[in-house]
């Protein structure tokens, strides 16, 4: 498995190739404020670990493995996201929150988490409800 660090950059290099078709170590580090330098052992170890293939100057493509964990990552990352805004937390800091607690869930918390915005999606009252419960413990 992934370190939480591994996860961040493979979630990264998976979003840039969907949107532009490709990731380079430049585009890698502007999108996670680091340096080249760092993007660029990152990426050595993410070769060696067979998440992804990286040619020096060339650029990089992620294998099936690297394609596979970046989809569920994405997934987890979009999914906690629509967790918090149902459960009212602010917009501004749903971001902030999902990065510092998407790397301490397992995967079978994230299924929970899954079957909860079901839950709540399949009824609109269920959230009504919930806001009901929100308001009550504000006043």
């Amino acid at each position: 498995m992934p370190t939480p660090s591994m996860e961040d950059y493979i979630e990264q290099i998976y979003l840039l190739i969907e949107g532009k078709g490709y990731a380079r170590v430049s585009d890698i580090a502007e999108a996670l404020s680091v340096h080249p330098s760092s993007v660029t052992k990152m990426v050595q170890k993410l070769d060696k670990d067979e998440y992804l293939i990286y040619e020096k100057y060339r650029g990089l493509v992620l294998t099936p493995k690297g394609k596979k964990i970046g989809k569920r990552l994405v997934f987890r990352h979009e999914l906690l996201e629509q967790l918090l805004e149902i459960i009212g937390v602010k917009k501004e800091n749903i971001y902030d929150d999902v990065e510092g607690i998407e790397h301490h869930l397992s995967w079978d918390a994230i299924d929970r988490i899954g079957d909860l915005v079901q839950f709540f999606e399949e009824d609109p009252k269920r959230v009504e409800a919930l806001r009901m419960v929100q308001k009550q413990n504000e006043g």
